[in-house]
């Protein structure tokens, strides 16, 4: 009993090692894919309005009450210190630092992570990408890399709608609702937020960026390698939802590594 045990423990130490391995050899192919010609930039256009246009409504809502949230009980904190003066800078830092591109990234590996991953699995399921490579037609040029490159602009983009939006939202909520004076929310917002500030959110973004399009589309394309998946109907649900978690885990894992390395 305590033979197999070890081996079943030591079997799945390996598989997660080859996993780990071929995922990091999957994301140097994206990346060379990128560099690749010709450059489909159809496909490219596509993907932006899929990732971009697609998630605006999704991103103006969860920004528009995150930062009324975020207004109503900044206003309660403060208020016992009779520092209402500074909801302004407690809002924004908040959003513009952590929320507004951890909440965005959420949001689009929720929406489009998991739908690039559905997408992917169905096409190796169903041979096209075995297809694509017989007509020697590299995939990831073709499907993967626009979709990085897509990512990479999209996500930062809507990382700002999701900061505007929120700070309006936070602005309504304390100053129209809870009777904060305007000019102190906008002075506390002008004399705290810094560049430093907006460059560790911006980064932030597009190292998200990366994570999702990496693991939602590399769970997608290897779902025949992966173990336990199987192979069929059954396994692409599987690793969506697999791509989802796992995409979901890494970006709050990473939040706190980039907020430890950077701030």
């Amino acid at each position: 009993m305590r033979t197999n045990s070890i081996s079943r423990f030591g079997n799945s130490g390996i598989s997660v090692i080859t996993d780990l391995g071929r995922m990091g050899v999957y994301l140097l192919k994206i990346f060379q894919g990128c560099f690749k010609l010709p450059f489909r930039f159809s496909e490219f256009m596509r993907q932006m309005h899929f990732i971009g246009v697609g998630s605006l409504v999704v991103i103006f809502f969860t920004a528009a009450s995150t930062g009324m949230v975020l207004g109503l009980q900044g206003y309660y904190s403060l208020h016992k210190f009779g520092a209402e003066g500074m909801l302004g800078s407690a809002v924004s830092l908040t959003l513009i630092m952590e929320l507004g591109p951890v909440l965005t990234a959420l949001m689009v590996a929720g929406r489009a992570g998991s739908a690039m991953c559905a997408e992917l699995g169905i096409m190796r399921i169903s041979e096209q990408i075995d297809a694509l490579e017989c007509m020697a037609i590299d995939p990831f040029r073709y499907l993967i890399s626009p979709k990085l490159l897509a990512a990479l602009i999209s996500v930062p983009l809507l990382t700002v709608l999701f900061d505007v939006v929120g700070i309006a939202g936070g602005y309504v909520a304390g100053v129209h609702l809870m009777g904060v004076n305007p000019g102190s929310y906008f002075e506390g917002m002008r004399s705290s937020v810094t560049n430093h500030d907006i460059i560790l959110g911006t980064v932030k973004s597009f190292v998200f960026a990366i994570l999702i399009v990496w693991i939602c589309t590399g769970r997608g394309y290897l779902v025949h390698q992966i173990r336990g998946a199987g192979f069929g109907a059954g396994s692409v649900s599987k690793v969506t939802t697999q791509a989802v978690v796992l995409s979901s885990i890494s970006v709050l894992v990473f939040d706190y590594l980039l907020t430890a390395i950077l701030l």
